[in-house]
């Protein structure tokens, strides 16, 4: 089983225990019986900041301290964002996400050869052009 890799959406809803597709609850399921490991990549801390900024997000606590505890659930790690990952996202094949975010994010999923965990339609739309796997959330 290929690791996984938490889209923003997808960490905000798993972390909030919302509702998500049952093709995500199986292969989150799974990947946590199996012990493989699941990625959230830095700048969904980010985006956590400027949705929460914006009044489009609603925390309790702090977005720093929101973030950091998702690295307490079993499993997640920090993915790395190196500049060369970053370089990566700039030109990525085929037709690419326009947003920023969303390349990075779709870099990561190669780089890891992961499976990203989405609700994102830019980047569903680029899992069915065969350059990410993507489970839709």
């Amino acid at each position: 089983m290929q690791p996984l890799l938490w889209d923003t959406c997808a960490a905000i809803w798993i972390y909030e225990k919302a509702r998500l597709a049952q093709a995500a609850l199986d292969l989150l399921a799974a990947a946590h019986r199996d012990g493989v490991s699941s990625y959230v990549s830095p700048i969904t801390a980010w985006e956590v900041g400027m949705l929460t900024s914006r009044g489009r997000l609603q925390l309790l606590i702090k977005p720093e301290r929101w973030f950091a505890n998702l690295f307490d659930v079993p499993g997640v790690k920090m993915a790395e964002m190196s500049p060369e990952l970053l370089i990566a996202s700039s030109y990525l094949p085929g037709r690419s996400p326009k947003d920023p975010t969303d390349r990075i994010i779709a870099a990561t999923a190669r780089e890891l050869g992961a499976t990203l965990i989405t609700r994102d339609r830019a980047l569903l739309e680029y899992g069915m052009q065969g350059h990410i796997a993507v489970v839709e959330c």
